[in-house]
This record gives C-alpha cells, sequence and structure tokens, in this order.
C-alpha cells in the first residue's frame, strides 16, 4: 500500500527493496524529512513478491545523491546504493495507490476505495475514500489508530462538540460526523485537501455536517466559533503537533478527549512533553505498523498501553 499525502502532479519515484525493519527505518526518515506537499513515503510488503519495499514519489526531479546520504545514514551504504530512480506519470500513482488498498476495519468503522464499495460489511459504517487525493485512506496506522480511538471514545461516551485538525481527506471527520450524526469542525491546511475531504463528505453522506475550511492548525473563524471541543483529532506530523500544542489546549473544553498521530516512537516524548507544558496528559498509547496514537485529555491519568 502507498500512504502519505501525494504530490499533486508526481513526476518521479525513488525505489528500495529491503528487509522491513530497513524499510520502515528507511520510510519514517523520508516522512521526516520532506515536505509532505512535495513528497509522499511509504514502507510496504509487496503482496507479489512478499518482499518490503519503500516508495518514495517526488513531484520534480530529487536530488539523487541528497538521497542516497540520507538513506546511507539511516539504513547504511548498501540501502543507499541498491535505491532506483525512475520518471513516472500522474496516472500511475493513481492506478499503484489503487491496486495497493483494500478493506480496513477499525472498530465499527471500514475504510474502503469504489472497487470494494460491494464488500463493505452492513453492521458497519461505511467510509469511501480514494487513494492520490490527500492525507487519510484509513490504510496507514496513523489513520487507523485514530479510528480505533475514535470507537474506544464512543463506547464511553457521546462527544457533542468535535474538530479535526489537519483533516486531509476528512475520513476522521466523517466517521465522527457517521456515528455522531452532527457537525464536524475541520481545516487543513491544503486547499487540496479541502477540496477532498468536502467531496468525501458529500460522497460519503456527511456533507450536510461538515464544512472543512482552509486552516493553519486552529486559526479561522469557523474552527474558532464553538469555542471549546470536547474531541480533538490531529493526525498530522510531529513537528507541526508540537508547534500546535498551545491552540489545540486552548480550545480542549474540560475533560476533553484529544487524539494525536502521525507519530514514530520516537516523537513521542517530546510530543508528550509539548502538550503537558499545556496541562495535558496521556490516558492512552497505542502502535500500529510503526507509528503511536496518543489520547491525552486535560488533567490526565495514569498511561495505559495497548
Amino acid at each position: 500500500m502507498l500512504e502519505g499525502l501525494p504530490p499533486h502532479r508526481p513526476t518521479h519515484l525513488a525505489r528500495l527493496v529491503a528487509d522491513e525493519h530497513t524499510a520502515r527505518r528507511v520510510a519514517d526518515i523520508l516522512v521526516e524529512s520532506f515536505d509532505p506537499a512535495e513528497t509522499a513515503a511509504a514502507a510496504f510488503e509487496n503482496e507479489k513478491t512478499l518482499q518490503w519495499e519503500v516508495e518514495v514519489y517526488f513531484s520534480a526531479p530529487p536530488d539523487q545523491e541528497g538521497l542516497r546520504e540520507l538513506i546511507q545514514l539511516a539504513a547504511g551504504e548498501d540501502a543507499a546504493r541498491r535505491i532506483v530512480f525512475e520518471t513516472i506519470g500522474e496516472k500511475d500513482w493513481v492506478k499503484a495507490s489503487l491496486e495497493g488498498l483494500s478493506l480496513v476495519r477499525a472498530g465499527r468503522f471500514t475504510v474502503h476505495g469504489s472497487h470494494d464499495r460491494g464488500r463493505v460489511p452492513l453492521s458497519t459504517i461505511g467510509i469511501e475514500i480514494e487513494a492520490a487525493l490527500a492525507f487519510g485512506t484509513g490504510h496507514h496506522g496513523t489513520t487507523r489508530g485514530c479510528l480505533l480511538m475514535l470507537e474506544g471514545i464512543l463506547k464511553q461516551r457521546r462527544p457533542v462538540n468535535v474538530l479535526d485538525v489537519g483533516t486531509g481527506t476528512g475520513v476522521l471527520a466523517i466517521a465522527a460526523a457517521r456515528a455522531l450524526h452532527q457537525p464536524v469542525a475541520a481545516g487543513d491546511i491544503d486547499p487540496v485537501a479541502v477540496e477532498a475531504a468536502r467531496d468525501n463528505a458529500l460522497n460519503n453522506k456527511a456533507g450536510a455536517y461538515l464544512r472543512p475550511v482552509v486552516a493553519k492548525g486552529v486559526g479561522h473563524p469557523a474552527l474558532m466559533r464553538r469555542r471549546f471541543y470536547d474531541l480533538v483529532f490531529a493526525n498530522i506530523l510531529a513537528r507541526p503537533l508540537m508547534r500546535l500544542a498551545p491552540s489545540i489546549a486552548s480550545v480542549a473544553a474540560p475533560g476533553a478527549d484529544i487524539v494525536l498521530s502521525g507519530l514514530i516512537p520516537r516523537d513521542v516524548p517530546g510530543v508528550l512533553a509539548a502538550y503537558r507544558a499545556q496541562g495535558l496528559h496521556l490516558v492512552r498509547r497505542m502502535e500500529l505498523e510503526g507509528w503511536a496514537t496518543l489520547l491525552l485529555r486535560p488533567g490526565g491519568a495514569g498511561p495505559r498501553r495497548r
């Protein structure tokens, strides 16, 4: 499977075949090192060859030597030497993305592409999200982790005001809207992502509940209108999560659930420190496919690992 925020017009591809540990490590380093609006990186197991691969998509010709040096630092000289570069077309990205996607269950939610529409169990909430639009097809460990956190929250209570910061394709906001049958606030810094989220909301019978806006963090009048939220999602990356800690804390209602993801394990201590400084504390930590998802609350409670 291919994951990440794909470039608007991907033209170049770098590919590395390696063992699972190396593939995941290289993908993690590349995700952290490049602008997600220009580059998408993923580690996945090729279903045909049963080998692990790393694929990196670029919207402009990459600095090949610079990329090799970065991979050498992450995984050694042999891995850097074996990476290959290709020139591709935009349709190649869409085709490859769709070929790698299958049904994903996360509690009561099933995320799928249009090609699997007929296979969605009737007992679940089906969310149809196509690849190659924006981050968040549901197949990535970060998105699935957030959906599972949402499932756990819904078993305990019914949030009233929900906010999705960095909504991407809108999958988390759509899931909350469909489960709660109420409006969900959402924003993203990328206008392409906002357009994709808006279209996905309409396609998933959530258009009346979800009207995403272009916003940096929570900095938009539409997101500040409710003032306090009792459930906040932020599935982005470690650095922006740390920068947004004060603003996310400022819109959290007493007792709110804050779900953070987009983190590799080594990012967790720094992110937790930033949010502890705002009075938010870890309640639960979940790791899926090498990615961490955190549940925080004001005042907090002792952490529970899963």
